[in-house]
C-alpha cells in the first residue's frame, strides 16, 4: 500500500516537473535564452506597477503570450490592485496591456496537464477571479487603455473598470466561445447593465469580433483614439478625474453601481443615494460652494459669474490656458472690431461735414460773381 502510493506521487511530482520546465521553456524563451556557460536571465515580472504623480500604472507584461493571464500574473495583478486601494496618495488606476495587446484572456495551456487535458477547477474558482479581481467592485476608480486584442476574459478584465478607452484599431469579443470556455469573470453581469440586455446576448452568444466604432456607438467603449496613443489618453483622463475632490467622486460612483446591481427598486437606490452621503462628503461640498464664491462670484453684482474669466470644461492646466488665451483673443479681436467701427464712423462723419461746408462756400462764390457784374 505505501509502495502504491508512493508511486503515485512520484509520477505526480515528475508530471507537475515535467510541466513547469516545458511551461518555463515555451513561455519564457526570449527571456530565458541561455548558451552553454552562460547566466541565466530572470523572467520578467507579469504585472509592472510605477506611478505617474499620484495615478497607479498596472501593466499586464507578457507580450509573448498576448498578455494571457496564468495563475501567477493574475495573483499579482490582485495584489497590485490591493496594494491601488490601499495608497491614500493615488485617487485612480490606469491599467494597460504591454506591447501590442491588452489582454488575451486566460493562460488556456496552463488549465491541462501535459498527459491529461483536464481543466483546473481551482484556477477557474478562485473568489477573486481567474484573471485578477474580476469578481468584485474595485474602491477607487479605474481606467482602462485597451489596444490589439482584448479577447476573452481580458474583456472582462476591461469591463471591470470604469472607463475604457479604445485605440481605433483595436479589437474586442469573447473569443472564449469558439472553444467552449464560458465566462466567469463578471463579463455575463456587467454587460447587460452597460450596452442592454439584447446588444450583450448578442455579444456573448456570437462572440464575434467587435471594432472600435461599434463598441463606442453601443457604450461599450468611453474613447475611441489612434494607434498606440491608449496609455496616454487613458492616463489623461484619470489625471482629470484625480484632481476632482475625490469623497464626492466616490460617493456618487458608488451610488451608481449600488443602483446598476445592488438594488431592487428606484425608492431603494435613492434612499442608498442619500445613506453614502458622510459628514466628511458635506464638508468638502461646503469648502466648495465656498471656493465657487470667492472665486466666481462678482462683488459688484448679482451675477453668478464674472465676465472677464471664463470657466475651463476640465479642472487642468493646460485647458484652463488654452481657454485664457482664446478669451484674451477673442476679446482683442472684439476691441479691434469696436476700434475699427469707430474710426469708420468718424472717417464718415468728416466726409459728410467736408460735403456740408462745401455746399455753404458756393452762395458765397455766386454773391461776389453778382456783385461784380453789377459795378
Amino acid at each position: 500500500m505505501l509502495r502504491k502510493i508512493g508511486r503515485q506521487l512520484g509520477q505526480q511530482v515528475g508530471r507537475q516537473v515535467r510541466y513547469s520546465a516545458g511551461r518555463m521553456l515555451s513561455t519564457s524563451t526570449p527571456w530565458r535564452k541561455a548558451v552553454a556557460g552562460a547566466t541565466v536571465e530572470p523572467t520578467p515580472p507579469g504585472i509592472l506597477i510605477e506611478k505617474d504623480k499620484n495615478i497607479t500604472l498596472i501593466g499586464i507584461n507578457r507580450p509573448q503570450q498576448r498578455n494571457a493571464i496564468d495563475s501567477v500574473t493574475a495573483a499579482q495583478l490582485c495584489d497590485a490592485f490591493a496594494a491601488f486601494e490601499a495608497d491614500d496618495t493615488s485617487p485612480v488606476a490606469v491599467l494597460y496591456g504591454v506591447g501590442g495587446s491588452f489582454c488575451a484572456g486566460f493562460d488556456i495551456l496552463e488549465m491541462s496537464t501535459d498527459e491529461k487535458e483536464e481543466i483546473s477547477v481551482d484556477i477557474l474558482m478562485r473568489p477573486e477571479g481567474s484573471v485578477g479581481p474580476t469578481r468584485r467592485q474595485i474602491k477607487k476608480p479605474v481606467v482602462c487603455g485597451i489596444n490589439g486584442y482584448c479577447i476573452a476574459n481580458g474583456l472582462e478584465l476591461a469591463l471591470m473598470c470604469d472607463l475604457r478607452v479604445m485605440e481605433e484599431s483595436a479589437v474586442l469579443g469573447f473569443f472564449n466561445r469558439r472553444f467552449g470556455v464560458p465566462m466567469l469573470d463578471g463579463g455575463t453581469v456587467r454587460l447587460p447593465a452597460m450596452i442592454g440586455l439584447s446588444r450583450a446576448l448578442d455579444l456573448i452568444l456570437t462572440g464575434r469580433p467587435v471594432g472600435s466604432q461599434e463598441a463606442h456607438d453601443i457604450g461599450l467603449v468611453n474613447r475611441i483614439v489612434p494607434t498606440g496613443t491608449a496609455l496616454g489618453n487613458a492616463l489623461e483622463l484619470a489625471t482629470c478625474l484625480a484632481k476632482f475632490p475625490q469623497r464626492a467622486l466616490n460617493h456618487d460612483r458608488n451610488s451608481v453601481y449600488s443602483g446598476a446591481f445592488e438594488t431592487t427598486s428606484f425608492h431603494q437606490a435613492v434612499q442608498n443615494e442619500v445613506m453614502y452621503t458622510s459628514r466628511e462628503i458635506i464638508e468638502d461640498m461646503q469648502n466648495g460652494i465656498k471656493w465657487f464664491n470667492q472665486t466666481f462670484k462678482a462683488d459688484t453684482t448679482h451675477s453668478w459669474l464674472k465676465r472677464d474669466r471664463s470657466m475651463a470644461d476640465w479642472d487642468d492646466e493646460d485647458v484652463a490656458e488654452a481657454a485664457a488665451q482664446k478669451e484674451t483673443k477673442k476679446q482683442q479681436e472684439e476691441a479691434a472690431a469696436v476700434q475699427a467701427e469707430k474710426l469708420k464712423k468718424e472717417e464718415k462723419a468728416k466726409k459728410k461735414l467736408k460735403k456740408s461746408d462745401k455746399v455753404e462756400e458756393k452762395p458765397v462764390k455766386v454773391e461776389e460773381k453778382s456783385s461784380i457784374n453789377e459795378s
